[in-house]
């Protein structure tokens, strides 16, 4: 199989990046475009593979496909290269708002089409990724494509219903478990802690009880009562959080998420 990405920008060099260390695909396996050279040379130095400034070399080298540039540019890309696109084509779109039905109907013609919706710890490998498929996917090719996004995170397949749930509650809230470690880190430093370090201790208790939460299985409220001492510091803490109303705003945040995705 050789893996074509239009575009390679953060995301998508996390994505191979992912699949290289990995082992799932070698580096003559992949092919990339950028459109700058710039961009070109900078996917060289870092993942060695193939690379070209042409869109429509991508497509006719590649048997699948990864439309890995922003939103608003699927629509001038697509219209580039659709005329190379044949039935030996597997397209996968990774961006929000971009319908299985609307690909299919940009590319003029019946495809394999899945969608991937990955976020950036899948350049460390953390990555998880919503993935639905159209009805043209055959079995292998839902196991390829789910090898594939497996090699930087973990994957779930989803109905398409549901991936605009996906861009916000692991597309977008990255950025908000981000800002939680910046304040945590922020209060801690006020208390005397030198910033490095408490950023250490920010981060490592974020990733601590994620893996609780996964490995565990117990509800995210349960494991919360187990620190919560009668009248301790945590329970303090928390009466804080639900005057200052903490679920709210997470919930209001990623439901804005949600519909600004559905708008794109």
């Amino acid at each position: 199989m050789k893996l074509g990405f239009i575009g390679c920008g953060n995301m998508g060099t996390a994505m191979i990046g992912g699949i290289l260390k990995k082992g799932t695909l070698k580096k003559e396996d992949i092919i990339v475009s950028h459109l700058t050279e710039a961009g070109a040379e900078r996917s060289r130095k870092l993942l060695g593979v193939a690379v070209t400034l042409d869109n429509r070399e991508v497509v006719k080298s590649a048997s699948v496909i990864v439309l890995a540039v922003k939103p608003q540019f699927y629509e001038e890309v697509i219209g580039q290269v659709k005329e190379f696109f044949t039935p030996e084509h597997l397209i996968i779109g990774i961006a929000p708002g971009k319908t299985m039905s609307w690909l299919e109907e940009q590319c003029g013609q019946p495809l394999r089409i899945a969608r991937f919706m990955p976020n950036t710890p899948a350049k460390v490998g953390e990555g998880m990724t919503g993935m639905c498929v159209n009805e043209r996917m055959s079995d292998e090719d839902i196991r390829i494509v789910k090898e594939l996004a497996d090699s930087f995170g973990r994957t779930e397949i989803v109905p398409e219903r549901l991936m605009d749930a996906v861009v916000a509650v692991s597309g977008s809230s990255p950025a908000f478990v981000f800002m939680f470690i910046e304040a945590m880190a922020d209060a801690a430093v006020a208390q005397g802690m030198p910033r490095k370090q408490a950023y250490s201790f920010a981060a490592q208790a974020v990733l601590g009880s994620a893996r609780l939460v996964l490995e565990t299985g117990l509800h995210p409220g349960e494991l919360k009562d187990m620190v919560c001492s009668p009248a301790g510091t945590t329970i303090e803490g928390v009466r804080v959080l639900e005057k200052a109303g903490m679920r709210s705003a997470v919930f209001e945040a990623l439901t804005s998420c949600a519909e600004k995705g559905k708008r794109m």
